[in-house]
């Protein structure tokens, strides 16, 4: 397959990936409630002649669509939900949100899904021209954020048909997603007391609140005897009332507990809930949890990401204007960059002198070079829901340049970039690096064996699904 010809495709669609992806910014929309996103897409699918199916796994924001026929089978993932309290104007240097409290894509999912599509619309394009033999599918993946989207479609079984997935995510580097990344367990825990006047007869109370804090503090005391590798995080939700003169009777946390294995996720989350019991105990109230979302650690596959790096280098990096360079300084006087050269640890010491090589000592506003392939198995204490897809099916992803070097993660400065040139620019070299990716993998039989036998042996465990049969996809 030509590549020029895939990439030709690609920006003759630019203005219309790059009208969507700003449509996606605009309509911001949280994990589970994407509607308007949605409709936007399932409209281009329709109209570049992708079959289409809604409702994808009883997900009423997930939906595919599916072009050619026959193997192989090759899945592009998408991605489109947005984070709350990130609400920014575009295209300046300072906190200014639209809405004040309002909503972001401080994530640049809006730019990961078009990305994505305008990969697969590459690929379809080359279908029908004869140029390619095979399937592509467009898989429209919401609620990474905060539900877990493609947990919920692994469940199912929905990506086991295919014979590879790719996909990628915006960053502040142009390179390989290596190694793993750690399951998570994420449950509201409400505690219900008794209100009584804190002062007149609190011997008459229960204090949710008390019982909140108790949890809290035994899991303090547990992290002492955590296995290594894994991680809890809590959030209120409701601390019961904001008058200091009642006993509380309600009083809920968000917890998430994460581990290298689902498997000693949830025995970990098993001692939080013992700890939730005690609590409970303590102060005579009662608890009950319930699941929200879950996700699996990662499987790589280092026959993917060989054939990604490799389109990496092919496809040709965006260039900056001089205005976009200035606006990238602006943007990086935000925030604290002592952190940089780079935005993760490499422990390759010709990766490290290139990296301090590249960003001029940490200096340089925007990356625009591609990091080294170092085929390596890290473990990386985040977690995604493509870690669900990867015990399916052999699975790699990338990062791509869409933010100024150093941009925090989740922040305003993201949410500021992604309607500007530099964030657009990124898009389509990602799209062009998937679409490079994906022909390589239908034309060449042997690069999917290899990626298989890779997959056969590093998930002969089998996918343990974190989350419960009967749990429903539901807002946060």
């Amino acid at each position: 397959m030509d590549k020029q010809k895939l990439y030709a495709i690609i920006e003759e669609n630019a203005p219309m990936l790059t009208g969507l992806s700003d449509k996606i910014w605009e309509y911001a929309e949280l994990s589970m409630l994407e509607y308007k996103s949605v409709a936007a897409y399932v409209q281009i699918l329709k109209e570049e002649g992708f079959e289409v199916v809604e409702n994808l796994c009883n997900v009423p924001t997930a939906f595919s669509g599916t072009f050619g026929s026959g193997k192989p089978v090759i899945g592009i993932l998408g991605e489109y939900d947005a984070l709350s309290g990130l609400s920014q104007q575009a295209g300046v240097a300072e906190k200014m949100p639209l809405t004040e409290g309002g909503c972001g894509q401080g994530c640049g999912h809006h730019l990961l899904g078009a990305g994505a599509l305008g990969a697969a619309i590459a690929i379809k394009e080359a279908i029908e021209a004869g140029a390619l033999k095979g399937t592509v599918i467009f898989f429209g993946c919401p609620g990474e954020e905060g539900c877990a989207g493609k947990t919920f479609m692994a469940r199912e079984g929905i990506f086991k048909e295919l014979d590879a997935a790719i996909t990628w995510h915006p960053g502040d580097t142009n390179e390989i997603m290596y190694g793993s990344n750690a399951a998570c367990m994420q449950f509201e825990f409400a505690f219900t007391g008794l209100a009584a006047h804190a002062a007149g007869d609190p011997f008459n109370g229960r204090s949710a609140l008390d019982a909140a804090e108790l949890m809290n503090v035994g899991v303090q005391f547990l992290r002492e005897h955590m296995p290594e590798k894994s991680s809890i995080h809590y959030s209120f939700s409701d601390a019961g009332g904001i008058s200091p003169n009642v006993v509380q009777p309600t009083a809920k946390l968000i917890y998430m507990v994460r581990s290298d294995t689902v498997q000693h996720a949830k025995a970990l989350l098993a001692r939080v809930q013992n700890v939730a019991k005690g609590a409970a105990l303590m102060t005579d109230t009662s608890v009950t949890w319930r699941q929200i979302d879950g996700t699996a650690s990662t499987v790589s596959n280092q026959a993917i990401e060989i054939v990604l790096h490799a389109n990496m280098a092919a496809a040709p990096l965006p260039e900056y204007t001089e205005d976009e360079i200035i606006y990238a300084k602006q943007l990086r006087a935000t925030y604290d960059t002592s952190k940089l050269p780079g935005t993760r640890t490499y422990d390759d010491v010709k990766v490290k002198k290139f990296i301090l090589e590249a960003t001029e000592g940490g200096s340089k506003p925007i990356n625009n070079f591609v990091v080294p392939h170092t085929p390596c198995n890290p473990f990386s204490p985040g977690s995604t829901d493509v870690g669900d897809v990867s015990w399916l099916t052999p699975t790699a992803q990338f990062t791509a340049v869409t933010w100024p070097s150093g941009s925090p993660g989740h922040s305003w400065q993201n949410v500021s970039c992604g309607k500007t040139p530099i964030a657009h620019k990124g898009m389509l070299y990602a799209a062009k690096v998937l679409a490079g990716a994906a022909a390589d993998l239908m034309e060449n039989a042997a690069l999917l064996q290899e990626a298989r036998e890779e997959f056969e042996v590093a998930a002969a465990e089998g996918y343990d699904c974190p989350i419960s049969a009967d749990l429903i996809p539901l807002p946060q």
